[in-house]
């Protein structure tokens, strides 16, 4: 327990110091990361009238989408960790729901029971997840279903590597790398951990699918680099960095990622990712 508290104190420090670049590039993210949870999202059929929880909504875009589907005579609740981008989400979405709170400790989300969970790149960074989807499965109605995404492994998501290589020279000291199955971004890349933890936590019927998507953006390269660091664990480093090494930074970023560009038309960045779903014993 000691061990996972760390953890957990780890998340919050690492998610206020990444929360600046999350809710600056929130407009884009919303439009160019939409593949990232696209699939998650159909596969529940979210229509008028259900009550949905998006874990992990960040500055929100995902939990407006959500509202948008189920209509007045549903239910969409966004919770996140951060509070600065739970603020931020309030500001964008004023007439959407949105609590801040650790999912692995709040006992049950405010607005339950819910018919369904979306979580778009979240799993995989819960200190506990089984606590995490001990939570959610309190905050369902029986025979209640999850759909979430993850990152398969590092391999599978080249850009990732990419932009924190280019730019880490450039700036200040990074966050720890994760070990084994501490929170990060290819925790989940074995299948088999997620079956775990979902039937650890009450989940019956998983089902973890390979997907893959690509996300394409516009042909500007300082942008996208800027982007791609500040939502990445080297965005808090760039951020406290001077003029100078941010454009370093950004450079180095680029020139990594140039391999996923076509000049005038943009970037293609090729993303694995397990595409998840259970249902609530």
């Amino acid at each position: 327990m000691v061990r996972v508290a760390e953890l957990r104190a780890r998340n919050v420090d690492f998610w206020d110091g990444a929360a600046p670049g999350w809710i600056r590039h929130a407009e884009r993210q919303d439009a160019l990361g939409r593949p990232l949870g696209a699939a998650a999202i159909d596969r529940l059929r979210v229509g008028p009238g259900i009550r949905v929880l998006d874990v992990g909504c960040g500055c929100g875009g995902t939990t407006a989408e959500l509202a948008a589907a189920v209509g007045p005579a549903g239910v969409a609740v966004g919770v996140d960790l951060s509070e600065a981008m739970v603020a931020a989400a309030r500001l964008r979405f004023p007439g959407s729901r949105f609590v801040t709170g650790d999912i692995e400790t709040m006992g049950v989300v405010p607005g339950a029971p819910f018919d369904v969970v979306f979580s778009r790149m979240t799993m995989m960074l819960l200190a506990d997840p089984v606590a995490g989807f001990t939570t959610i499965a309190r905050s369902l109605h029986p025979g209640g279903q999850l759909a979430a995404t993850v990152f398969r492994d590092a391999g599978a998501v080249p850009w990732l590597s990419a932009a924190v290589l280019g730019a880490a020279p450039h700036v200040g000291d990074l966050p720890p790398l994760p070990l084994g199955d501490e929170p990060g971004p290819f925790a989940f890349a074995d299948p088999a951990r997620i079956t775990r933890v979902l039937a650890a936590a009450g989940f019956g019927d998983v089902l973890v699918e390979r997907l893959d998507v690509t996300l394409d953006t516009p042909d500007t390269p300082d942008l996208v680099a800027e982007w791609l660091i500040e939502v990445g664990p080297a965005g808090a480093a760039y951020r406290d960095a001077a003029l100078g090494a941010r454009a370093s930074a950004r450079s180095g970023a680029a020139r990594l990622l140039a391999r996923f560009r076509t000049p005038g038309a943009g970037y293609r960045l090729p993303t694995g990712l397990w595409l998840v779903t259970a249902e609530l014993d």
